[in-house]
């Protein structure tokens, strides 16, 4: 082979090799990208379903659900609208339910909850529809903290979390937005808490634990409404189920 042939072949093998070796340090690298979550409220307060009835606890309400419950409570977190990104502090600072949100990272939360002075060690991470988004890295920063954490979601996408997170479940059945309760959701669950109004809504759980073969998780029923008729059948219906009751006490006496 010619010597100029043979240099301009080595110094393409060179380049090559360069070029290779880049790709794989690259390829080596992790990129940790900061996870940040779009939140409509922060607060503390008392946990009034389920489980934790009675609880101090801090509520994370985050932006975002495509569920469309019709009796949602919370209609203001279903869009996330550029237009509706505010500054944390203008966050904090509403004095009424809006669908304005800001980005915390999970340190940004721990130095709100310290500088807010909350007293309450439980976190409650709520929506909207929360598991949208994982969930991990916020419930490793509160756990590492000595918090314990709590997700409440409507089983309509996977679960993404620590182990040690307390998951309730509250199946959202044939709702406007089409979505499937996942069998993940289901099996993940430490408690279903369900509303009901009718019969039907009954009906509609009774075929959702068969078809996934939930026999020992907790079952809470939580009357849609505070009205006599939705609670006297959630009544009725945990006496003969062996199922348990949840009234949303916080609505009964009056706080958030």
């Amino acid at each position: 082979m010619p010597i100029i042939l043979l240099e301009i072949t080595n110094g393409l093998k060179q380049k090559v090799n360069t070029i290779a070796n880049k790709i794989n340090h690259n390829a080596e690298e992790k990129t940790i990208i900061p996870m940040n979550y779009k939140i409509n409220e922060l607060f503390e307060t008392i946990q009034g379903e389920g489980s934790f009835t009675g609880q101090p606890s801090i509520f994370i309400r985050l932006q975002g659900c495509p569920v469309g419950c019709s009796w949602c409570d919370t209609k203001h977190t279903w869009d996330i609208e550029l237009e509706d990104q505010v500054s944390p502090d203008t966050m904090l600072a509403k004095k009424a339910e809006t669908s304005q949100w800001a980005t915390f990272s999970p340190e940004d939360i721990l130095a709100l909850v310290k500088e807010k002075n909350f007293k309450a060690k439980h976190i409650v991470i709520t929506g909207g529809e929360p598991c949208m988004v994982d969930l991990t890295p916020l419930c490793e920063s509160l756990e590492e903290q000595g918090y314990s954490t709590q997700i409440e979601t409507s089983g309509t996408f996977e679960i993404i979390t620590t182990t040690k997170c307390w998951v309730t479940v509250s199946p959202k059945i044939k709702m406007r937005g089409g979505y499937d309760i996942l069998a993940s959701a289901m099996l993940r669950a430490n408690e279903i808490k369900h509303p009901v109004a009718t019969e039907q809504n009954v009906d509609d759980l009774k075929a959702l634990l068969a078809l996934h073969q939930v026999e020992n998780t907790p079952v809470y029923l939580q009357p849609i409404s505070q009205k006599k008729r939705a609670t006297d059948l959630a009544i009725a219906t945990c006496i003969a189920n062996n199922w348990r009751l949840s009234v949303q006490v916080h609505k009964y006496i009056g706080i958030e």
